[in-house]
């Protein structure tokens, strides 16, 4: 059987390290803990995420931000893909919360 190529940076779970691959990481810190933010260019975007702060879609090629808590060690459930505005107006406003 041939053998599966995984990406570079991957475990053997096949997840990829929250800290490595798109850009610089910073720490923010705000009234709800201390986030580690990464700033996602357009041209590296080829999903659609869901913005948690204002619940409309961000779509392929749109800049944004993506965030988790900083004191976890952090998966893939823990990130979230923001607007930039949206996150920069979080400590005003907060997530939206999705109706069923």
């Amino acid at each position: 059987m041939p053998r599966r190529n995984r990406s570079q940076g991957a475990d053997r779970g096949g997840h990829r390290p929250l800290g490595g691959g798109l850009g610089d990481n910073r720490t923010e810190s705000g009234p709800d803990g201390d986030w580690i933010v990464r700033s996602v260019p357009g041209s590296q975007t080829t999903k659609y995420y869901r913005c948690p702060g204002c619940d409309h879609e961000i779509r392929p090629g749109v800049p944004h931000v993506v965030a988790w808590p900083a004191d976890e060690l952090g998966s893939a459930s823990d990130r979230r893909h923001w607007h930039s505005g949206c996150w920069g107006a979080r400590s005003r406003r907060g997530p939206t919360r999705r109706w069923s």
